[in-house]
């Protein structure tokens, strides 16, 4: 009975063992073409502009040149364009997920009449091509008086994140257990108290990923930045003064990679802060 179990047992083993290679070495092939697009941007910020052209796909500069950074930080106003982008994308992050999850946890935790209307004109919203409604919103803002301010980008931002953050707080406060809300109310806390006291630190998870969305979404926005802000050129954010580098006649490839690599850097450094955050809300999500 050993010798038969045995058996059985060793094919598996070896099916196990030829596979796992084989499967690690396709996905550090497809891990290289993923991420090749961001090395071959940095490797073209080092470079200088005729090794830039001669160079072709080639990853290795055959002389570093950080001089490239400098006249992209100082030559297109990239410190001010990356002040600008600092402060729409934190505002819209704060707001967005304080709006969206308190919006989130009267939706799942309360009932009223016209509940299901509600939610069936919000999921139709979602559908709607944001180009079919950048004209309509462009006229209000420009009705409100705020047209060409950094506020009109945070709120035209935060608008746009409204309906999908909100439906995935919805969803993710109907999986707290009920029970810790009663204890919080045996306790005296209302449902603004338990709100803010009890279920906003229990979602840090789902917090800190759509946070980091929110960061993603707002810091490369184009189009909002551009229409709102396009009467006010010192108002550009860090997608947009991009195409400074960019003429009819020529473009400056070295400086555009080096503010590319710029402006990816922020992103990175807060998803290596949130990282932990995010698989935690991911695994919970599937374990769910």
């Amino acid at each position: 009975m050993t010798a038969i179990v045995e058996r059985s047992v060793r094919p598996a083993k070896r099916r196990l063992s030829l596979r796992s290679p084989v499967t690690h070495a396709l996905l550090l092939v497809c891990g290289f073409f993923w991420v090749y697009p961001l090395l071959w941007a940095l490797s073209g910020s080092l470079k200088s502009d005729p090794g830039f052209l001669d160079s072709g796909v080639g990853l290795v500069p055959h002389q570093a040149r950080l001089q490239n950074y400098v006249d992209a930080w100082n030559g297109a106003s990239f410190s001010l364009y990356f002040v600008n982008s600092i402060i729409i994308t934190c505002s819209v992050v704060v707001l967005t997920l304080l709006f969206t999850s308190m919006a989130g946890y009267a939706l799942a935790r309360t009932s009223f009449p016209g509940k299901k209307i509600l939610l069936g004109v919000i999921i139709v919203t979602f559908f709607l091509p944001r180009g079919y409604t950048i004209v309509p919103v462009y006229d209000v803002v420009n009705r409100v008086g705020l047209l060409n301010t950094l506020w009109s980008v945070v709120v035209v931002q935060v608008a746009g994140g409204m309906v999908f953050n909100t439906f995935l707080f919805m969803g993710y406060f109907r999986s707290v257990a009920k029970e810790i809300e009663e204890a919080a109310r045996m306790d005296g806390a209302g449902f603004h108290q338990t709100y803010f006291y009890v279920i906003l630190p229990l979602s840090r998870p789902m917090l800190a990923t759509l946070g980091l969305f929110a960061f993603i979404s707002s810091w490369n926005d184009f189009m909002t930045p551009l229409v709102f802000t396009l009467g006010e050129p010192h108002l550009r954010t860090l997608a947009v003064g991009l195409y400074a580098f960019i003429s009819q006649t020529s473009t400056e490839w070295t400086a555009l990679c080096a503010g590319s690599v710029i402006s990816l850097a922020p992103i990175l450094l807060v998803f290596i802060f949130a990282q932990r955050h995010i698989v935690a809300a991911i695994a919970g999500a599937v374990k769910g």
